[in-house]
């Protein structure tokens, strides 16, 4: 079947009538094939090959190829004009095949002509045949020889079986197909997290939906958060190598979503009765037409969707240094992002004598400690350098935060905050790094981890808006970017109800996201509401989990407890089996039983109920960013007064047993030890007096809790996302803190 796409055209409808009046009246019999002219819908839905329609009778293929040499001529006629006027020339795969084989051995056969009063009377009775000159393979494909036709109940011969063999089956000949579908009915473009969610709800949806995803790496769709986590500390680089790794429970985990076996080749999606997702990998979309629901790859090939995904995440952001600086320090330098950035920096870091990570926030802190213990067993010297005065200054706490820098000097790093880099040259091997100190330091290898830039170049070229305060395509509350184009992950820049238009770069937002997308893509019309979390880990030992605004440039206030064995990143993956913390999340319900329910839950939280429901018992210390200021009496903490932690590596409170009537004065003396001991030596962690075991971090804004941070302190999210969408104005945080049972680990 021969068709001329156009989405309708004029040329395209003159094409159609033009064939129509030089056919004659077997004009829907030239070798089994019709002609048609497609609307844009229909085109859309043909691209890929034939549908799957019941095969003709062998007798009926018999009686087609008997058309003769002179229908045969027509039938390339039609085939050249609708490839040079037909709006691209969609050409069925089983009529190419049909032409392709009845002229391989580049000779024909001239059929004499039956006698019209015999075609007239059976249409399906063989005619004699005449051998001819042999001819090139440009001409008509020569028909088979034609053998006395059988009656209607015997089987058909070999030739009739051949013949049969190329007309449209309910099977695919996949060698003939494209490598990349024409058509997907869900097309999602990038291959990470969001994509990965999306999928999954959207064949929970829709059971038989055909799913097809675009990335421009060359893997399929896996996990980030073990890349600059767990895949450093396992000790077997076999397993490693295969980018599987031991969760801090020590179960064996891959870092991709599903094995290959999940997956269908693109080129046969088309035709999986049940549904499927395939990946076409290493291609980037360039462009997205909404009114034609097009989209163009940087090879020029073109995929008609019905629904589309944007998921393209962010590139990792640089830093002018290095953008500006010589071939020689621009391949020395890797900005961490993907399993390919991992994989180089794996190797590197086995035969580099010393690596400078520039960024303290979240990544940059993760692999600075990584790398420090790896340096344990090894020459390697790991350098971190940042702007702030301590490691996640964004986001902690002054005190927290210079408390984290402890810790990851433990780890083995050289920590130099307020530093950063003027310029960068190479001489001898060596990137020379040039710091506004006015020290040199001369390293092999350069890792910048300074934050993301959402992918957002599609944006231009199909008519997105792109929001000029977060970077990202701006969505409503239902994700959609325009009709039947959505937007998730990274990329996305959504309003929040309470919080207002935010863009969020952590894992739980992509699947959360994700997932929210691909339910509306099958029809949910499901608005967007959810506080995404993100977490941290310095190692199996300390980690905390955070949602809503945390910015240390907001009032702060924190109550701590003493830690125990349970209390670590190490412990939650024990007791849950799951290294991905967003979805422990999940199981905090079970575990803390009717209360959290209840917070989880509700539409509207009644935080008081909650209070009733759990035991009340003493908290630790209470701690308020900024100067000097008391706190409401709670039981069991006397008043406590505050000071600036700007000059001290630790800030020591009193725990409830020891407290006073009168506030201890801080130990000034032995803060001034301590950072002394940590200049002297940095790759020894020190020990404080008194430590941040595990607490409740709450950010204000108008007296407003819009974030909280949950110190070693797992499993108890759904309360704090609760407590942010309740709006509500605390007199005493110290009783909010309460609802998180900071105690509940305790003999």
């Amino acid at each position: 079947m021969f068709r001329i796409a156009g989405a309708g055209s004029v040329t395209a409808a003159r094409l159609s009538a033009a064939c129509c009046r030089a056919v004659t009246s077997k004009q829907f019999q030239v070798h089994g094939a019709s002609l048609h002219v497609l609307s844009s819908e229909t085109s859309r839905k043909t691209r890929n090959g034939p549908a799957h329609r019941t095969p003709p009778s062998w007798q009926s293929v018999r009686a087609m190829a008997s058309a003769g040499e002179s229908q045969s001529k027509i039938n390339y006629l039609f085939y050249g004009l609708a490839v040079l006027f037909g709006g691209g020339g969609i050409v069925y795969w089983w009529s190419r095949k049909y032409m392709r084989e009845t002229s391989k051995d580049g000779s024909t056969s001239k059929k004499a002509a039956a006698p019209a009063a015999a075609a007239s009377k059976e249409a399906t009775e063989p005619v004699a045949e005449t051998p001819v000159t042999a001819t090139t393979k440009s001409e008509a494909p020569p028909a088979q020889p034609a053998a006395a036709e059988a009656p209607a109940e015997a089987a058909p011969d070999a030739e009739s079986k051949k013949l049969l063999d190329a007309t449209p089956q309910s099977y695919p000949d996949y060698e003939v197909m494209p490598e990349i579908p024409g058509h997907a009915k869900y097309l999602l473009i990038g291959g990470g997290t969001a994509s990965f969610a999306a999928f999954r709800a959207i064949r929970a949806s829709d059971a038989k939906a055909q799913v097809l995803v675009v990335t421009e790496e060359e893997e399929l769709p896996y996990m980030r958060p073990p890349l600059s986590k767990e895949l450093w500390y396992s000790d077997e680089p076999k397993l490693v190598e295969k980018m599987k790794f031991k969760q801090w429970n020590g179960k064996e985990r891959s870092v991709y979503y599903n094995p290959p076996s999940f997956y269908v080749e693109p080129k046969e999606l088309a035709y999986q009765e049940n549904g499927g997702v395939a990946v076409v990998k290493g291609r980037k979309v360039m462009k997205l037409d909404p009114q034609k629901q097009v989209a163009v790859l940087d090879n020029g090939w073109e995929i008609f969707y019905d629904k589309v995904l944007i998921a393209t995440g962010g590139r990792p952001r640089n830093i002018p240094v290095f953008e500006r600086a010589s071939q020689e320090v621009k391949d020395r330098v890797t900005l961490f992002r993907g399993i390919k950035d991992f994989k180089r920096l794996d190797e590197v870091s086995k035969n580099a004598s010393s690596i400078v990570v520039v960024g303290g926030g979240f990544l940059g802190s993760e692999l600075t400690c990584a790398l420090g213990k790896r340096s344990r067993d090894s020459s390697l010297k790991v350098i971190q350098m940042f702007p702030e005065a301590g490691n996640m200054g964004k986001v902690l706490p002054e005190y927290l935060s210079q408390w984290t820098t402890a810790k990851v000097r433990g780890e083995g790093a050289t920590v130099k905050p307020e530093t950063f880099v003027k310029r960068a040259r190479y001489s001898d091997g060596k990137v020379i790094l040039k710091l506004n100190t006015g020290e040199e330091i001369s390293t092999d290898h350069v890792v910048v981890a300074v934050g993301l830039e959402p992918n957002t170049e599609l944006a231009k070229e199909s008519g997105l808006e792109v929001d000029d305060t977060y970077g990202g395509f701006r969505v409503n509350a239902e994700l959609e970017a325009r009709s039947d184009i959505w937007v998730a992950g990274d990329a996305s820049s959504f309003y929040d109800i309470k919080l207002g238009r935010r863009r969020v770069e952590h894992h739980d937002h992509a699947v959360v996201s994700g997932r929210l997308a691909g339910e509306n893509m099958t029809g949910a019309k499901k608005p967007y509401w959810h506080q995404s979390m993100f977490w941290s880990d310095l190692g199996p030992d300390v980690g905390y989990e955070a949602i809503g605004i945390v910015d240390s440039s907001l009032p702060t206030v924190a109550v701590f407890a003493k830690a125990t064995e349970k209390d670590t990143p190490r412990a939650v993956v024990e007791e849950t089996g799951e290294s991905l913390r967003s979805v422990t999340e999940t199981e905090a319900l079970s575990i803390f039983g009717s209360a959290m329910q209840q917070a989880a839950t509700s539409t509207v939280p009644d935080l008081e109920v909650m209070e009733a429901t759990l035991p009340a018992k003493e908290e630790g210390v209470v701690a308020e960013s900024g100067e000097t200021t008391a706190t409401p009496e709670v039981e069991g903490v006397r008043e406590t007064k505050v000071f600036d932690l700007a000059n001290y590596p630790f800030a020591l409170f009193p725990h409830p047993e020891s407290a006073t009537d009168e506030a201890p004065a801080p130990d000034v003396e032995a803060a001034a030890k301590l950072v002394a001991e940590v200049e002297a030596e940095n790759r020894v962690a020190p020990t404080p007096k008194e430590d941040y075991g595990k607490g409740v971090i709450f950010y204000l804004r108008d007296d407003v809790i819009v974030g909280v941070v949950l110190w070693n302190l797992f499993n108890r999210m759904p309360i704090a996302r609760k407590i942010i969408k309740e709006g509500k104005q605390h007199q005493d945080l110290a009783e909010v803190a309460k609802l998180f049972d900071l105690h509940a680990d305790e003999d």
